[in-house]
């Protein structure tokens, strides 16, 4: 017997109980169509979290002042104003200038940073709650943060504490709805700023939206706004993406020697390392999503379950058909597999099916997330099904195969 005459019985065998074999095909389609999807919503929520650390750079370290530490002789506590702010060692922009020019080898650039959430107003409307962020020019140069249109504020804005800002699309769009608001005033907590540039839209994954930022000279936000105190961070660029470590370390001595820090243990200072943080985010993404992948494959194993349940019946049904066959002369390879063929062929039409379904609601977002297909799990889930088709089709099939024609015969 030919392997197509087997699959063409096999196929009448299926069709010959159409609703027992549609619901044994949706119980593999929905196992195939979870594996492939839930592996593209692990896959999607990786990729998102990897962005959002991109967004921060990565070939730059951030320095962010903490609790902790204290310079030399911060021990003793004076009484005058002078005396405790030098006891206590705080990131400034002084600090900013020493660290930038003492010539280390792997940094290109530091920028401080100062944030704070103020009200942004135009004639017609306003904003509560926007980020609005004091930096140097080198702000555009070391982030992600890039002018559309219009241009960045300059060194020279930075020095005359000039009342500029660049505001993020959206941002401009709901100051100024029906026209640009470039060369346009905008009010930050009622004062005036002239808007001289307009960001790129860039992907909102994080807690605060880039889309909807105030960025202005740092002066003149430490002026109006925040006062001359600690900044809150330091954005440091390595040379390359390969010196990243190597700037990390050169940067955590000079902050020791510039803060006069003894105690190692408890620094004034945080640095974060953007490389180090996608790799971590990388790993516990492959975790995520291979987790999500094994909870899939339970469902395929439940329809794999299926499959040996209708075999079985299949069989007990077909009992003097399976004596007639033998008694004609059929061999135990072929009622073996004719009965494999069935079950494979089964699972195979499922796992197309379920194929098409994960392509289909991957278009779509699923609780947020947008699942992004990984190449793979098309093929690996298609033949994962077909494989448990086959391995749960064994034990029918050699149990059609293993009966005695007379037997078969006699049944009824």
């Amino acid at each position: 017997m030919s392997v197509f005459e087997i699959l063409r019985s096999a196929m009448r065998g299926l069709t010959a109980n159409k609703l027992r074999s549609i619901l044994t095909l949706l119980g593999v389609m929905i196992g195939v169509a979870s594996v492939i999807l839930l592996l593209a919503v692990g896959n999607g929520s990786a990729q998102t979290v990897q962005n959002a650390i991109s967004t921060l750079g990565t070939n730059t370290i951030t320095v962010r002042p903490s609790g902790g530490g204290s310079g030399a002789g911060g021990g003793t506590q004076a009484a005058d104003s002078t005396a405790t702010a030098t006891s206590v060692k705080t990131i400034t922009t002084t600090l900013s200038d020493q660290l930038a020019s003492a010539g280390l080898g792997h940094v290109k650039e530091v920028v401080p940073q100062v944030t704070t959430s103020l009200t942004i107003s135009s004639s017609t409307t306003s904003s509560e709650n926007i980020s609005v962020i004091g930096s140097t020019a080198g702000y555009f140069d070391v982030s992600t943060a890039k002018v559309a249109s219009g241009s960045a504020f300059t060194a020279a804005d930075v020095t005359t504490s000039a009342k500029v800002a660049v505001i993020g699309s959206e941002l401009a769009t709901t100051l100024y709805p029906t026209g640009s608001a470039l060369g346009q005033q905008v009010s930050v907590d009622g004062t005036p700023f002239t808007v001289v540039g307009i960001l790129a839209t860039q992907s909102s994954a994080g807690f605060n939206d880039p889309n909807t930022v105030v960025i202005a000279p740092l002066t003149r936000v430490q002026k109006s706004y925040t006062g001359y105190g600690a900044v809150s961070t330091l954005t440091v660029e390595a040379t390359d993406s390969d010196s990243v470590s190597a700037a990390e370390g050169e940067v955590g001595v000079m902050l020791n020697q510039l803060l006069g820090v003894t105690d190692t243990t408890n620094l004034p200072y945080t640095i974060t390392n953007q490389s180090s943080l996608l790799e971590t985010a990388a790993a516990s993404a492959t975790s995520f999503t291979v987790l999500l992948g094994a909870v899939a494959a339970i469902s395929l194993l439940v329809g794999g379950i299926g499959v040996t349940n209708v075999m079985l019946v299949t069989v007990t049904e077909r009992t003097r058909e399976i004596g007639i066959r033998k008694a004609l002369g059929a061999t135990r390879g072929a009622i073996l597999g004719h009965f494999l063929a069935e079950a494979a062929t089964l699972t195979l039409i499922g796992g197309v099916l379920g194929i098409v379904v994960a392509l289909v609601g991957a278009r779509y977002e699923i609780n947020g997330t947008q699942p992004v297909i990984i190449g793979y799990s098309i093929p690996l889930a298609l033949g994962v099904s077909v494989a448990i088709g086959v391995f749960f089709g064994v034990y029918p099939a050699a149990r059609a195969a293993a009966m005695r024609p007379i037997q078969a015969l006699r049944a009824i």
